[in-house]
């Protein structure tokens, strides 16, 4: 059995290793959306072997890397005094910088006894343990009537000036760790039994407790469309919040998970587009991670959806 049928490596793999692959040049490929190549689709993977010198030992590796996704699929027992050799021509370097690229020699060794030949006795996979995110625990919807006083929000996508920001943040009370750290929006919350949706009763919203994948503003539209006509927990009118709506999930204290949200919405979206724009330009995003709102381009690097819906 060869390397990548006993790895089990996916299927939107690129098949080979990309030998000019480094943990370098795999930063500006796949998060800071520049470099040697321009990387967007999220699916995309690609195989590099590198060097992992963070350990007493250095080890050579196998990696798997896309966007905003790395995993470490095996290590190569290849020769220590030639793993070690590989890292001597490295020189010094940076206490944050302990990932290399391999040399020629390496890389021959590689083909001669890993990647051209059917037997996988250097192989070992790396087994990775499963994290479950913890939800929380929300009451179930329809088990107990909401009798606070509601709230409507502006559900229209806007043109905010950058003056404008505050004012808005602190007629709604709003938490803001920089515009309005002591604001509070009070929800009430209820878990729809989906797995999918959450919905706040008191602003008559309901919610993904997930979202959608990191993209640029236009690729983010063409996303919120096919989930639509998919219909997604089985309604097809999903949209951006508008900021008014996307602020009134943010918490004023940092969950378990390091971000500024109820932990029944997931921490795999730190940051959202919504759908107002700025004046003269940009887009605003709600950055739950920071606590806070910004705004930016809308195509480099992008933002990360969670979408509502009026329930």
């Amino acid at each position: 059995m060869g390397l990548f049928q006993r790895l089990l490596i996916s299927d939107s793999t690129i098949k080979g290793i990309d030998w000019g692959m480094t943990p370098d040049l795999s930063f500006g490929t796949f998060e800071s959306w520049g470099g040697r190549e321009r990387i967007r689709n999220n699916q995309e993977r690609i195989c590099y072997f590198f060097i992992d010198n963070w350990g007493e030992e250095p080890k050579l590796c196998l990696m798997e890397r896309g966007v905003k996704y790395a995993k470490v699929l095996a290590e190569i027992a290849a020769p220590v005094e030639m793993v070690k050799e590989c890292v001597r021509e490295q020189g010094s370097s940076s206490q944050f910088e302990k990932s290399y690229a391999i040399n020629a020699k390496l890389k021959q060794w590689l083909l001669d006894n890993v990647v051209e030949v059917e037997g996988d006795e250097y192989v070992t996979p790396v087994a990775l343990a499963i994290v479950v995110e913890n939800m929380g625990l929300l009451p179930k919807s329809g088990v107990k009537p909401f009798t606070g006083s509601r709230c409507a929000l502006p559900t229209e996508s806007a043109v905010i000036n950058d003056e404008d920001l505050e004012p808005l943040i602190k007629h709604w009370n709003f938490f803001d760790s920089v515009l309005n750290p002591q604001g509070k929006f009070d929800n009430a919350l209820v878990d729809n039994g989906d797995g999918l949706t959450i919905t706040d009763e008191r602003t008559g919203l309901m919610w993904q407790a997930g979202g959608l994948e990191i993209a640029s503003y236009r690729t983010m539209q063409r996303h919120i469309e096919k989930l639509n006509e998919e219909g997604f927990a089985g309604f097809h009118d999903w949209r951006l919040p508008s900021m008014e709506e996307g602020m009134s999930l943010m918490e004023p204290e940092m969950n378990s998970k390091g971000v500024y949200l109820n932990p029944c919405f997931s921490k795999e979206q730190p940051f959202i587009f919504v759908s107002a724009k700025r004046k003269p330009g940009g887009y605003w995003f709600i950055d739950y991670k920071q606590g806070r709102v910004f705004w930016s381009s809308g195509s480099i690097p992008g933002g990360f959806g969670r979408l509502c819906r009026k329930a």
